[in-house]
């Protein structure tokens, strides 16, 4: 049985041997940063690099970065929410993007010697469904991707579009793999689309 250690550390090698160096865990209470009053996220503290600066260690990061977020903390305790945590990343500071990530991340998930082991057949994805008031396309990309690396194992990965949380409790889950959803699959320091900041 794999101990969350042992899950950091197949994490760690698993990037280390595909070129990512590993970055030290940033403070929960950001330096330099007055936007937010802790790390809310792995992202949060390569924001710069993000947009552009260049990294020390070069355009392939790996990481494990303690996170702090309270702006749900009424909902604390259920299955689906969590106040401190430790978020696992990969990043391409345009290196990289979607072509190699994703069957990086389900060969990780399903190798049984480098990586977690787990069935594929009891695996379900999502991708963004897009964002009509702020004109973002839906990801049928990731989508297409995402069926080419079931079909490999001979699942039929069939789409679901959800879009939110109102939608997805009409269409339900059932018989679906891929679902496309856009509610909770965007994260920023900003939370909806139509927040984010310029630039």
């Amino acid at each position: 049985m794999l101990t969350a250690r042992d899950i950091v550390e197949k994490y760690i090698t698993f990037f280390e041997k595909r070129g990512h160096k590993r970055i030290a865990n940033a403070p929960l209470v950001p330096i330099n940063d007055p936007s937010t009053l802790f790390t809310s996220s792995g992202m949060q503290p390569l924001v710069p690099y993000l947009l552009g600066e260049k990294h020390p260690q070069g355009t392939r990061l790996v990481n494990v970065q303690n996170s702090f977020r309270a702006q749900d903390i009424e909902e604390i305790g259920n299955s689906r929410h969590t106040t401190f945590f430790r978020m696992l990343g990969n990043w391409s500071l345009g290196n990289y993007f979607k072509r190699e990530q994703l069957p990086w991340i389900f060969e990780f998930l399903t190798d049984k010697k480098e990586g977690l082991g787990l069935d594929p057949h009891k695996l379900f994805v999502t991708a963004f469904s897009g964002d009509k008031k702020n004109n973002i396309p839906q990801d049928t990309e990731s989508g297409e991707i995402w069926k080419e690396l079931f079909k490999k194992h001979g699942i039929d990965a069939k789409e679901v579009v959800l879009e939110n949380e109102e939608n997805a409790g009409r269409v339900g889950m059932q018989n679906g793999k891929i679902f496309y959803y856009a509610e909770k699959n965007w994260w920023s320091r900003a939370g909806a689309p139509a927040k984010m900041p310029a630039g």
